[in-house]
């Protein structure tokens, strides 16, 4: 079987045989298919700009292929500058921004190619730090949907106001974003509405028209069985909405889960199989701290997950029997359906419910798809202090590496005292 990844079954097997499980295993062929395709249907003049909170771990592979990276913490802003990113390709985004950052981001030798401005607060903190630089800061001013993000009309047009009076300050233009998988075009057409209706009041009251707006439109994934999106049809008429906006500058999309869900892969080996009144439950070496879709939605829906057909796997870790009991059947030789549970302990770690697994066994290796997007990080990661997982890639001539060894957390959840005491200290608790 093929999943969304290049990878067999056969190879996915050897993976988590090589590396163990759980494992995240992202597919560099995939997601260069997925820029590749994406600029076909929003071409030039269109830019894409990656938010790396959707998987900071294919960062060396999707930083080439796009125009800009959206940084939205101290720490993703870390992560960029030890890989090496050309400063120039960041926007420094956030619901909050701390100083120290703002300030090596505006005291580097390339200027970040944008800082978005949320409150009055964070443009007086930009003001003050651009000053000290001396040069002239691209911004863009974020426009609230409602929510605790960005700024609502009348604090952005007086933001606009004091940019263009500014110095050091260059009024780049308009940052919206307004969720995620969003699958209604009427309201994405609402969305442009009023971003259309915000800078015919900007021109009226400041003779300011935008040089570019920053969308993040939230295209929707596929993820589970009935979500019924025909996805190029939907992207097709979004294109066709934004070609037709009355705008004639830079039009940058800011996309995470729709460029990257569709190159990961979970791979989770069954460690324990029981029948508990009547129902089935297989349990894996993985759980919901490690993998996530959309909010709240394992086991309320059907993820996409099969089991992989080469059972090489089932000899995987040293407790793995070779002679594993054969796999449950219904009368009349159907095979039985089950409920997949984490090695959480919490009645909350089913990862799927009444899901048919024909041969399946204890070592058996289940591929959850379209991991690529949070998965990895949105997870309880330190709930029980269960190992992180390790990462690979498989990169473009289809070799695999690692960019994660497999980490522990239980320093993390340990009293600084008993870690230091103990011979095994933390350089960040014991120093």
């Amino acid at each position: 079987m093929m999943t969304d990844s290049h990878l067999t079954d056969a190879e996915l097997s050897a993976l988590a045989q090589a590396y163990g499980t759980p494992l995240y295993v992202f597919d560099e062929r995939v997601l260069a298919e997925r820029v590749r395709y994406l600029r076909s249907v929003f071409p030039e003049p269109l830019e894409l700009c990656f938010a790396m909170k959707a998987n900071p771990f294919v960062l060396p592979e999707v930083a080439p292929l796009v125009d800009r990276l959206e940084v939205c913490s101290p720490g993703e802003y870390r992560i960029c500058r030890v890989l090496g990113i050309p400063q120039s390709k960041l926007v420094i985004s956030g619901v909050y921004k701390d100083e120290e950052t703002i300030a090596n981001a505006l005291g580097s030798t390339q200027l970040p190619a944008a800082v978005t401005i949320e409150s009055l607060g964070q443009l007086d903190l930009v003001e003050a730090l651009a000053n000290r630089r001396g040069e002239r800061v691209r911004v863009l001013l974020r426009l609230s949907n409602g929510s605790q993000f960005g700024m609502d009309r009348q604090d952005l047009i007086e933001a606009a106001r004091r940019v263009l009076a500014h110095e050091h300050l260059d009024a780049l233009g308009i940052q919206l974003f307004t969720g995620t998988q969003k699958t209604s075009l009427a309201r994405l057409g609402r969305e442009l509405d009023a971003l259309s209706s915000l800078m015919l009041q900007l021109e009226r009251a400041l003779g300011w028209r935008p040089k570019e707006l920053e969308i993040g439109p939230g295209l929707p994934v596929a993820y589970f069985p009935g979500d019924d999106i025909d996805e190029h049809a939907f992207f097709t008429a979004y294109a066709r909405m934004l070609a037709s906006l009355a705008f004639d500058g830079r039009i940058v999309l800011e996309l995470g889960r729709s460029l990257v869900a569709s190159c990961g892969a979970y791979l989770t080996r069954v460690v324990d199989t029981k029948r508990v009144s009547g129902q089935n439950y297989a349990i894996v070496d993985g759980g919901i701290n490690q993998l996530v879709y959309f909010g709240q939605s394992m086991a309320m829906r059907q993820p996409p997950v099969h089991l992989l057909d080469d059972h090489c796997v089932a000899k995987v870790g040293a407790d793995a029997n070779p002679d594993a009991e054969a796999p449950f059947h219904r009368e009349g030789g159907e095979p039985e359906v089950w409920t997949v549970c984490g090695a959480l302990c919490t009645t909350n770690d089913l990862l799927a419910k009444q899901l048919p697994l024909p041969e399946l066994t204890l070592g058996s290796v289940l591929a959850f798809e379209k991991t690529g997007a949070y998965s990895m990080t949105e997870g309880i990661s330190l709930f029980l202090s269960r190992d992180l997982p390790r990462v690979a890639i498989v990169d473009a001539s289809g070799r695999s590496h690692l960019v994660r060894e497999g980490l522990r957390t239980d320093p993390l959840n340990t009293p600084r005292w008993a870690l230091c005491a103990s011979g095994r200290p933390n350089p960040q608790t014991c120093a």
